[in-house]
């Protein structure tokens, strides 16, 4: 387990977004009309660097999903802006953005969501190809690097959950994205098979120099992160001790 050694949530010093990793600089969104109209995201500012596995926690109803979208060319803030990798998002058209998000941002989800007719091999290939990637793309030195070479012709269904989660971040980082976005990856995990996850994603976001945001209830796993912090009414608050 790693301590905390990175700055806390918030803008730099010079406010300014940072040139690699993921920066948000004084982000509104609001959503939904009239009297149902909330804000999701209240001036929301963020640092999280390459090769950082940062935590996001709170209440539903906070804001994290809306902070991943923003985070992921998924949705627009209303203000402020969103950076990855030197990019500022707002400058892409619709399609730019996607192209971009396709090759630079890598996403987790609760269940993998793997398609359920193609073997753990064939996961990460489409996304190769998706990606324009090289056609001779060999998907099994990645599956190793996840404990899942063994099983590259198996399909979603001969996997367990934990399984299916380590193929689904194998196939997050296919592109070389250095930006990975993980929402609720413990959530139909046992307390064994989440830390084994969590773990995992640690071990390659240090070693493959990504820029991770998880945001999870799960507070077993937050000893793993490099950072800690809460999320409460669309805010950032101050960071969390790393346990």
């Amino acid at each position: 387990m790693t301590s905390s050694t990175f700055p806390a949530a918030g803008a730099s010093r010079a406010d300014a977004p940072q040139a690699a990793g993921l920066s948000i600089r004084h982000a509104v969104m609001e959503l939904g009309d009239g009297d149902t109209r909330v804000t999701a995201l209240d001036d929301v500012s963020l640092d999280v660097a390459p090769g950082e596995f940062l935590a996001i926690v709170g209440p539903s109803g906070s804001g994290k999903s809306s902070l991943l979208a923003v985070a992921g060319a998924l949705a627009s803030p209303d203000s402020g802006t969103v950076t990855v990798n030197g990019q500022d998002l707002s400058q892409l058209s619709q399609g730019k953005r996607a192209a971009f998000r396709l090759s630079n941002i890598g996403f987790v989800f609760q269940s993998g969501n793997l398609i359920p007719a193609l073997t753990a091999a064939d996961q990460l290939r489409l996304i190769n190809r998706l990606a324009g990637g090289p056609k001779t793309f060999d998907p099994v030195p990645l599956l190793e690097s996840v404990g899942m070479a063994h099983r590259a012709t198996n399909r979603p269904g001969q996997l367990s959950g934990g399984e299916r989660q380590r193929v689904g971040i194998a196939r997050a980082l296919v592109t070389g994205a250095k930006l990975l976005l993980v929402d609720e990856p413990t959530a139909s995990l046992d307390r064994a098979r989440s830390r084994e996850v969590v773990e995992l994603l640690a071990r390659q976001s240090h070693e493959h120099g990504v820029a991770t945001i998880m945001v999870t209830h799960d507070h077993d796993v937050l000893g793993y992160c490099d950072r800690i912090v809460e999320m409460v009414d669309g805010r950032l608050g101050a960071p969390a001790p790393v346990r």
